[in-house]
């Protein structure tokens, strides 16, 4: 549901950060902030209350090219990670592009994973979406851990349809930028199709 800016030429496209709490949802987001040029990225907005808190920005890549004479901006949000601020997670979810859905990788977090990744597919039910139609990667965060499961039992319960996945150590800005890169393209591949 990409929002044309047709003043300044660009085409707004909303990306969002989805899982389970403290899997690594806004260290991405402040690892990308932090990596992205000054010129060609909005401010860093947190929207915080005692117990939640849903980051978002937005920036403007410069090497993407232009679609039929208008700019890409891309806008990241996260979501809260508790299932317990599903409203919120359901309001983030509204003009949805693309999502990035980010696995805790340790043993003990493959349940809270599958109830996060459960509750995504709902909510995009509720907002007339498909998770089949919408693009999206699987991000397999914190692998540096002594307690991460391998990658290919994840997969089989969070990934069976094979969307693009990719290993990650969010602080080290491992695998953050892979993840990036493969959720714009799929958004772009959309907006191309819609541009015809």
């Amino acid at each position: 549901m990409s929002f044309i800016n047709y003043s300044a030429r660009e085409i707004n496209c909303k990306i969002v950060y989805y899982g389970c709490g403290l899997c690594g949802k806004t260290t991405n987001l402040q690892y990308i902030y932090d990596k992205t040029n000054p010129e060609s990225k909005g401010k860093m907005i947190s929207l915080a209350t005692e117990t939640e808190r849903t980051l978002f920005f937005d920036f403007l890549p410069l090497s993407l090219g232009e679609i039929k004479g208008f700019k890409t901006r891309f806008h990241l949000y996260t979501v809260p990670g508790q299932i317990f601020y599903d409203a919120s997670r359901k309001l983030i979810l509204k003009g949805v592009d693309g999502i990035v859905f980010v696995v805790d990788s340790q043993a003990e977090r493959m349940d809270a994973n599958i109830e996060s990744f459960e509750n995504m597919k709902e909510n995009l039910h509720e907002h007339g979406y498909d998770i089949e139609q919408i693009p999206y990667v699987i991000q397999y965060n914190k692998r540096d851990l002594p307690s991460a499961v391998p990658v290919e039992e994840i997969r089989k319960i969070i990934n069976p349809q094979g969307v693009p996945d990719f290993e990650a150590i969010a602080p080290k800005g491992i695998g953050v930028f892979e993840t990036l890169k493969a959720v714009i393209k799929l958004v772009l591949i959309e907006l191309k199709k819609g541009a015809r």
